[in-house]
């Protein structure tokens, strides 16, 4: 399921390799995964509650 998906990285990550950034899959829902663990769990959010999140922290 979150393979076959194209993920980005926050652009509050920085360029660094630090490790600690979050990436995020927008399809008709919205995934986010921590990038250290791309094969670990992923939180699912419908759309409507991923734009609600985006605009409460922008």
């Amino acid at each position: 399921m979150t393979l076959d998906r194209s993920w980005r990285k926050s652009t509050y990550s920085g360029s660094t390799d630090s490790g600690t950034c979050v990436e995020v899959s927008l399809a008709q829902d919205a995934l986010v995964r921590d990038s250290k663990a791309t094969r670990g769990e992923v939180l699912a959010f419908s759309a409507s509650a991923w734009r609600a999140f985006v605009k409460a922290v922008a």
